[in-house]
């Protein structure tokens, strides 16, 4: 009977593979076909689509715009007077250009998010599939060490109550126990951890400075930290996530993990990361799938995947980790804990793996800190900044009570997915928090324009050039190699490059050879929302916005859904600062939270409401913490 039952299993893992592949294989040539094509009529439109034919086409385009315009004016005035009677108002007047500007109209933006949906009917149910087997539960932290902040721990060092060596090696002791439910690790370096912390306790014990001194010169002193895989810690893996012949450890630091040893900080692990940061699910041909601490079914987001399930599962205290399209930010509201994308160039971004020859870059791309407590956001940006960033007073006090607060529920563009139950009742938690705390109205920002931000982001962060990715030529890094072998080599199942990483090269192709006069039209209306959020947020302003339509899904779920990457792009390229705020745990046990956005420059304000936050609704929960019977925390 037990070889029976082997037997059926082997059979069923076989067919299920088999079915996978072939699914795959059809997915990846319909994209692939769809590349050719496009590339094809793209880079030889001056024969199907000569200049005479191109004017005419728009002139016709233009035409229709108009009477389209003037026919669903009676069915938009709601819209439209939503925009006119907005409580604040812009200054400016938006030429009608701007207003007939024909992007990605209502129905388009719907007929997307249609096709994309289309995915589901394959891949939600190979999601159950895949998933049967994951349902062991990540143990809950038992070492009180392990429950109390960063900053608590420096001062209890510095103050000689514990040891970092005891800090470090309980800490490493947690890596151990919960990797084998997370994956997250991709090298650790524990022996020399355990040393450097050995020194640190060394350099106390014959230190006679005060620890107010300590405090100033090494704010991190002996605290153990983890860092993403794709940001460059000494004589570690940094190949984030791509799979090399040889390895090729980090020649040196990179800024931030600099800064961070000045200060005192211990690095104890490399986390995963999907290959080059390019999903929002972190899994990989080198280290493979990283699972989220409260349901091993279930995903810790990406790219910063890795970093965010080790400090929710209490396996880290702090950690850093890098965003150019949320991934500050979505992993730690999957896995209920702090994140935080600063205000561009606070930050330096030098070390980072895949890094860019675009000047532009910095604009919308960021390193930042990842943390399992409010109260040390502010602690390790201060130490992560650089100094010739902007001016930014991470120590001026906050008044709450003089804040305004603004909320939106989405960008209203049609692509994304409306927020659900569990991010609705988060987001009305915290309004109510607010009005009867502080007694202050949150009110709902409108922003005119704000629908085509989706389309904007998209368009604005492809047009970033240069981005080193697997196509980049190594002895030129301003071009590229041929793409087609890549893809034909991934349509056969003969690659170790991601489908995400595959993609996107033809994709940028494909931007890159849209009109420019249609992008000029886009970037119009961009700088009137950019100027509209300024005004609005002025410096005395927060807005909560939803950080993702529903908690952490199924693996690869995200394959069917990546277009609500929307609610977290639009801060990218609008440049603004964001912190991720966990606001508790759903009915099925998985942690939700919000964005707290602010106006460039004003990180101090984003950073107050979240630890506000944390004093109302407990901050992080331990994973699976109905586990243990009781746990000591002091």
């Amino acid at each position: 009977m037990k070889k029976l039952i082997n037997f059926s299993l082997s059979c069923f893992n076989v067919g299920l593979n088999v079915i996978t592949r072939v699914f795959l294989i059809v997915l990846s040539a319909s994209v692939y076909q769809g590349f050719i094509i496009a590339e094809v009529l793209l880079n030889n439109s001056n024969v199907w689509y000569p200049k005479r034919l191109s004017d005419f086409v728009e002139s016709i385009q233009e035409n229709i715009s108009r009477i389209t315009f003037n026919i669903l004016q009676k069915s938009t005035t709601k819209d439209c007077n939503n925009l006119k009677n907005q409580n604040l108002s812009s200054k400016h007047k938006r030429p009608l250009d701007a207003e007939l500007v024909v992007m990605l109209n209502g129905f388009m933006r719907w007929f997307l998010r249609f096709l994309v949906s289309l995915l589901a009917i394959g891949v939600r149910p190979l999601t159950y599939l895949l998933n049967i087997k994951r349902n062991r539960k990540c143990p809950p932290p038992t070492n009180p060490l392990l429950f109390k902040s960063a900053t608590t721990l420096a001062m209890m060092i510095r103050n000689k109550q514990i040891t970092s060596e005891e800090v470090v090696t309980a800490y490493i002791e947690r890596c151990k126990e919960v990797n084998p439910y997370l994956n997250a690790i991709v090298e650790p370096r524990y022996d020399l951890a355990i040393k450097e912390a050995k020194c640190i306790d060394k350099m106390i014990a014959s230190n006679d400075r005060s620890t107010e001194e300590l405090a100033k010169e090494y704010p991190l002193l002996g605290i153990p930290m983890t860092v993403k895989e794709s940001i460059a810690v000494e004589g570690m893996s940094n190949d984030s996530g791509t799979v090399f012949p040889y390895r090729n450890p980090a020649k040196k630091d990179a800024d931030i993990v600099r800064r961070a040893r000045a200060a005192g900080a211990i690095p104890i692990a490399v986390t995963n990361t999907p290959q080059l940061c390019m999903n929002w699910e972190t899994y990989n041909s080198v280290t493979g799938l990283t699972m989220n601490p409260y349901d091993q079914r279930r995903t810790t987001g990406g790219s910063s995947g890795g970093e965010s399930a080790l400090i929710a599962s209490a396996a880290s205290i702090i950690g850093v980790g890098s965003d150019i399209a949320g991934s500050l930010r979505l992993p730690p509201m999957f896995n209920g804990i702090f994140g935080h994308k600063p205000t561009p160039k606070l930050v330096s971004i030098e070390g980072h793996v895949p890094d860019c020859l675009d000047p532009e870059f910095e604009e919308f791309f960021a390193l930042g800190p990842i943390t399992r407590y409010a109260e040390d956001l502010p602690l390790l940006l201060k130490v992560l900044r650089q100094p010739t960033g902007p001016d930014v007073p991470l120590d001026k006090p906050v008044d709450l009570t003089r804040l305004k607060f603004y909320y939106m529920e989405g960008d209203g563009s049609n692509v994304t997915d409306k927020i659900g139950s569990d991010v609705k009742m988060a987001m009305e938690k915290a309004k109510a928090y607010i009005k009867s705390t502080y007694n202050v109205e949150v009110k709902e920002l409108k922003i005119a324009n704000i629908e085509h931000m989706w389309e904007i982001s998209v368009r604005v962060l492809f047009n970033i050039q240069h981005v080193r990715n697997i196509y980049t030529d190594p002895e030129k890094r301003d071009q590229l190699i041929s793409m087609w072998p890549v893809v034909l080599k991934k349509m056969m199942g003969l690659s170790s490059h991601s489908l995400t990483c595959v993609a996107y090269g033809p994709a940028k192709k494909f931007f890159d050879a849209l009109p420019k006069n249609y992008y000029k039209k886009l970037l119009e209306v961009f700088e009137q929302i950019k100027a509209d959020f300024s005004e609005a947020l002025s410096d005395d302003a927060v807005l909560l916005f939803p950080t993702f339509p529903y908690p952490a899904h199924l693996h690869y779920r995200i394959f069917y859904r990546f277009l609500n990457f929307g609610y977290l792009t639009i801060f990218n390229a609008l440049g603004l600062p964001a912190t991720a705020c966990p606001i508790g745990l759903t009915d099925k046990g998985l942690p939700v939270g919000l964005q707290i956005v602010a106006n460039k420059c004003n990180d101090h304000l984003t950073l107050a409401v979240a630890r506000e936050f944390e004093k109302a609704f407990g901050g992080w929960t331990p994973p699976n913490k109905d586990l243990l019977n009781s746990i000591k925390t002091a």
